[in-house]
């Protein structure tokens, strides 16, 4: 038996599912390689990766038949990993840019004559990459200043602004505080969240000088 990861699809984070229930360690975060590997002689064939996985990229071949399957099913999927590594709306920071430092907050936020979204996270409330919205299908007409930032250990963000689920999009216009979106919604959330956001006028806040 062998086990194949649909790279595709896959954020291949060192927190993968797959990984975590593997009683064997066959499925592993490979430091070296900065990716997920397995190990077939430590396999023992319990099928718990494939199930653990949200997105379905992890397979277990339990036979010749089945790995061609896998296989091809995988060569034949027309998606791409670089889809994936564009900043979304729930998941993990990818560039650099957007990542905002908590004692940046004052400068980059509450001086700024902008609309801006600060989207706060815990470092738990972090979801995979394929179940995330992609930032730019949230403010698509909408002139906005982008940042993620991560709560701070006192809970600045939360007492502040009185955050009740994480993540959590903060809303700003000329420094003053207008609203907030409060927990995840997945991609098949899209809409609610695009209803939610609508609520807020943020179009015309944009304009406002």
């Amino acid at each position: 038996m062998t086990v194949l990861i649909n790279f595709k699809i896959c954020d291949n984070a060192k927190e993968c599912l797959g990984v975590e229930v593997c009683p064997t360690s066959a499925l592993y975060w490979n430091e070296r390689k900065e990716t997920i590997s397995f190990d077939e002689s430590k396999c023992n064939n319990c099928g718990m990766c494939e199930k653990a996985c949200e997105i379905d990229a992890i397979k277990v071949a339990k036979n010749q038949e089945k790995y061609k399957k896998y296989k091809r099913d995988i060569d034949d999927d027309t998606r791409q990993t670089s889809d994936l590594f564009i900043d979304r709306y729930g998941a993990k920071p990818i560039h650099l840019a957007f990542f905002m430092k908590s004692e940046k907050f004052n400068f980059e936020v509450l001086k700024s004559n902008k609309l801006v979204t600060v989207e706060v996270f815990k470092e738990e409330s972090i979801e995979c990459l394929l179940n995330s919205i992609p930032i730019k299908w949230l403010f698509k007409n909408i002139i906005v200043k982008f940042r993620k930032t991560r709560e701070t250990d006192e809970g600045f963000f939360e007492n502040k602004y009185k955050i009740k689920s994480f993540p959590s999009l903060l809303f700003f216009k000329n420094g003053k505080f207008v609203g907030k979106i409060e927990g995840f919604y997945s991609i098949k959330q899209k809409e609610k969240l695009l209803e939610v956001i609508n609520k807020l006028n943020l179009d015309t806040l944009a304009l406002k000088i």
